[in-house]
């Protein structure tokens, strides 16, 4: 991640900040991530990091939006294209699973599933980023419906199910899991998403 953007001041953009966590969490985990360890990779304090964030949780939440940010404009972008509907599906469900166990946008997710619990103020931002998924694999399978490459079946209620059933799958291999990894998670999705989405 190549973000270059900076302040007026010469201090590293929030950008560059939340790009340089992702790029931190990919590398080691986010057991060595320290505020003095990322402040080290941009070169000021761990205390004007956290004067841009407020808490290391909202840096990781942040650094989340900000990867979610970039996944959902390629969302679009294959939404978007004029290729049949069941093909995009398979694209959605490639889109959505972790690259592998050091991916870290699915390290971030799961961190802050386990911290929502004790946090409110995390719950609803994650929500909303769950929504934009859910709404618009919902909204293919509507377009497959009008396409007739889909029969017609609760889209809604296909999109929730077939989301848990990712998110479960992309734990598992974020976690590493024995027999956990994205081949074979994605196998796993294409032949849920043949039972949970009819086709013509």
């Amino acid at each position: 991640m190549t973000v270059r953007a900076r302040e007026r001041d010469g201090r590293p953009s929030p950008e560059r900040i939340l790009a340089e966590v992702m790029a931190a969490v990919a590398e080691h985990g986010l057991a060595e991530l320290t505020m003095a360890s990322l402040g080290r990779r941009l070169g000021m304090s761990g205390g004007h990091i956290l004067y841009y964030f407020g808490s290391k949780d909202r840096i990781f939440l942040e650094a989340l939006r900000w990867s979610e940010g970039r996944l959902a404009e390629e969302r679009r972008a294959l939404l978007a294209r004029p290729i049949p509907a069941d093909r995009k599906l398979d694209r959605f469900l490639a889109l959505y699973l972790p690259l592998g166990p050091r991916d870290p946008r699915w390290v971030l997710w799961v961190e802050l599933w386990a911290r929502t619990p004790a946090d409110e103020a995390l719950r609803e931002p994650q929500d909303e980023l769950d929504a934009g998924w859910q709404d618009d694999l919902a909204a293919l399978l509507d377009r497959g419906v009008r396409q007739r490459r889909f029969a017609p079946h609760d889209t809604a209620a296909a999109a929730a199910q077939l989301l848990a059933l990712l998110d479960g799958l992309s734990t598992r291999v974020v976690l590493g899991l024995r027999g956990a990894d994205r081949e074979g998670a994605l196998a796993h999705a294409r032949e849920a998403a043949r039972s949970l989405v009819p086709r013509v």
